[in-house]
């Protein structure tokens, strides 16, 4: 072949050659891609719940190695036996046992004074239930809410203004003291007795009540007759009773004379007086005046109040004489502290009977030797006292 065509005859060979050759490169990947095995999915992996030989709890990222515990060769002790077993077929019940407590409130006051004695501790007091001492678990010092009934004197007289001005005024300190738990009646009296009031713990009820008496009916006043029949309607009334009488002391038309009044007072229960006189400023300007009048007026306000004084003494309670009206709060304190302070006794009877059966309640102070207890006076002497209590009370009847 000439030469002037032979060489483009080469170099058109040497293109295709390199045409092969570089469509050879370009498919090398492709074929040993399409001729590898695929791959195996892989398995995802678990964590290791297999527990080590020292024990303990497992967790994400494998086990928490604990000690384990030692078993012991001794097994441990069977449970007890129950000491009680229901019957066969026997349902279970539960059972409740009501203990009885008896709360008694007891108040010692000297008979001189008339005051409360403080101070005592429970090794002072021994209790009696039908003559079987009792152990006292509880004890301490109250003021108890009081059942009162102010009996006041309502009649005319040639002075009305000056007694009745002393009884409403004393009336309506008293009431101003009375407490939320303290029953309050209002009873006046002239030939016969008036219930103004019944007995309430609605202190606005016993001002209404007192803001009633304006104008007095007679000029009589039955005092012996009045508090006659106030102890016969508070006798119908259960525990420790007050009244508080409020009034001249002087008696003129009673049917009970002196010795049948006193005779009955002593024989109350469960009831003291205290006495309030009234008319003291307008005495103490006019007593002593020349005349057989003056000398006869003086001589019945004397009789009165000594028969205030007895009347109180004999029921336990006290007598004020005030003159001036501002003497009023401090008498009704010393009143309301007196009959208010009580030693609260709390025991289980050792007769656990509910059987509606009447306890008699006896109690006795003694001394740290167990003696009876005594007082005395700063001058030595020995103190009188009174304990003022409940005779008794009665078991709750046995439930059917």
């Amino acid at each position: 072949m000439p030469r002037k065509y032979l060489m483009p005859y080469l170099r058109h060979r040497l293109h295709i050659c390199t045409l092969f050759i570089l469509a050879a490169l370009a498919a090398a990947p492709l074929i040993a891609s399409a001729q590898a095995p695929a791959p195996a999915p892989q398995k995802p992996q678990t964590p290791d719940q297999t527990s080590p030989d020292s024990g303990g709890p497992t967790g994400d990222n494998g086990s928490i190695a604990l000690p384990k515990k030692k078993e012991s060769d001794t097994p441990p002790p069977a449970p007890a036996e129950p000491k009680f077993k229901n019957p066969a077929n026997a349902p279970t019940y539960n059972l409740r046992v009501e203990v009885p407590e008896v709360t008694v409130d007891v108040g010692v006051i000297i008979d001189k004074t008339h005051q409360f004695v403080p101070g005592l501790k429970p090794a002072n007091f021994k209790v009696f239930e039908d003559g079987v001492e009792q152990k006292v678990i509880g004890f301490k010092r109250v003021e108890a809410p009081i059942t009162v009934l102010m009996l006041c004197e309502f009649a005319g007289s040639n002075y009305t203004y000056a007694f009745q001005y002393d009884m409403l005024n004393a009336a309506w300190v008293f009431a101003s003291q009375l407490r939320p738990d303290d029953y309050a009646a209002l009873m006046t009296y002239d030939m016969r007795t008036h219930i103004i009031s019944d007995f309430t713990q609605d202190k606005r009820q016993v001002f209404e009540a007192i803001r009633q008496l304006m104008i007095p009916g007679f000029n009589e006043r039955n005092m012996f007759d009045a508090v006659s029949e106030a102890m016969d309607r508070l006798s119908r009334v259960e525990g420790r009773k007050y009244i508080v009488l409020i009034g001249s002391g002087r008696d003129t038309f009673s049917k009970l004379t002196w010795d049948q009044f006193r005779k009955k007072v002593a024989n109350s229960k469960d009831i003291t007086i205290y006495t309030v006189s009234t008319g003291g400023a307008l005495r103490a300007i006019t007593e002593g005046r020349p005349g057989w009048g003056n000398e006869m007026r003086d001589m019945d306000y004397l009789q009165a109040d000594n028969e205030m004084k007895t009347i109180a003494n004999m029921t336990g309670g006290n007598s004020y004489f005030p003159r001036f009206e501002g003497e009023l709060p401090e008498d009704f304190a010393d009143i309301n502290k007196n009959i208010r302070s009580k030693y609260e006794l709390v025991y289980h009877p050792t007769n656990p009977k509910q059987d509606g059966t009447y306890r008699k309640l006896r109690v006795e102070l003694v001394d740290d030797e167990g003696k009876p207890l005594h007082f005395q006076d700063e001058k030595h002497k020995p103190l009188k006292y009174q304990i003022i209590t409940r005779d008794g009370y009665r078991a709750r009847p046995e439930v059917e």
